[in-house]
């Protein structure tokens, strides 16, 4: 891991110039941004002119600016990251893994946006000074890992791809209300392109690419287990000709002896049956339970 080095850095420096560098991001950014809307309307003004090739170009050079602006804010978010975690790196003397990308990133894209924010050079020179020379030539020559690839890409000075071209041109019309056709060879190469990634045969039976998260590898089948070998039956005699079997070991129950019906609640108990009509006739032979007053007690 990386540590400091014989002479250490300037640590109130380094926050300054962090910070200076993410105001001129903010700034930058914004005015490409507004030069790149403007370009927009000068391609409209080709492509509606008949001017194709002239817009490819001033395209081309659209799409650069773009990319810069991505660029810038990366860097600006890296920045933004490293302040934020500024006292880690007054503490720690070796690169924390949780910076190495962004430190390495900041010191590897200086030199490329060096003439519009000279800040990160000054930035990239005390984290050289903080972590070593070795570290920062290996940030410069794209020697470490830990550089992010979203920014190699978007600073790379190769041109941008013919399909791109197209697309932006294709949207800049249909904003500006214009017609323009792209090349019909270009977008039929790029969906070539795009085919040879996929491939699909529908008719194969060894698996294929299946949807619906598939690895396309053609499976095994499910290996069922052998109800007959792993539990075997016994014979338990025969019923009308049909030869009966049952498991060699029923689960085990306990005796528990007789059981007892439960007895039934008073409200299920059973009471005498009413009186009928024929009764009536047989009341007097009846004792009578309601208390009568003799004469004798009258008197």
């Amino acid at each position: 891991m990386f540590s400091s080095g014989p002479r250490g850095p300037s640590y109130a420096k380094l926050k300054t110039n962090l910070q200076s560098s993410i105001n001129k991001l903010k700034l930058l950014e914004k005015k490409k941004m507004e030069s790149t809307l403007k370009a927009r309307k000068e391609i409209a003004h080709y492509i509606a002119a008949g001017k194709t090739e002239r817009a490819k170009i001033r395209v081309e050079h659209i799409i650069r600016e773009d990319y810069l602006v991505e660029a810038m804010d990366v860097t600006e978010m890296y920045c933004n990251l490293v302040l934020a975690r500024f006292g880690l790196i007054q503490q720690m003397k070796d690169l924390d893994p949780g910076l190495s990308e962004a430190i390495s990133s900041l010191v590897w894209c200086a030199p490329r946006l060096m003439s519009d924010v000279p800040e990160l050079k000054i930035v990239a020179d005390q984290f050289a000074l903080k972590y070593g020379k070795p570290y920062a030539v290996a940030c410069r020559e794209q020697s470490i890992s830990t550089i992010s690839e979203k920014l190699i890409h978007k600073l790379s000075v190769q041109a941008p791809p013919k399909v791109l071209v197209e697309k932006y041109l294709q949207e800049i019309a249909y904003n500006h209300n214009l017609e323009y056709t792209p090349d019909p060879q270009i977008m039929r190469e790029s969906e070539w392109g795009a085919d040879a990634l996929i491939t699909l045969d529908v008719g194969s039976k060894s698996g294929g690419a299946s949807g619906g998260g598939g690895s396309g590898i053609p499976q095994q089948p499910f290996s069922y287990p052998n109800l007959r070998h792993e539990f075997p039956t016994e014979d338990a005699g025969t019923w009308n000709g049909t030869r009966l079997t049952s498991s060699p070991s029923p689960p085990p129950y306990t005796s528990i002896g007789a059981v007892s019906p439960p007895s039934a609640p008073p409200s299920f108990r059973r009471l005498p049956p009413p009186r009928t009509a024929s009764s009536n006739s047989s009341m007097t032979s009846q004792p009578r339970y309601l208390h009568t007053r003799h004469s004798s007690d009258i008197l």
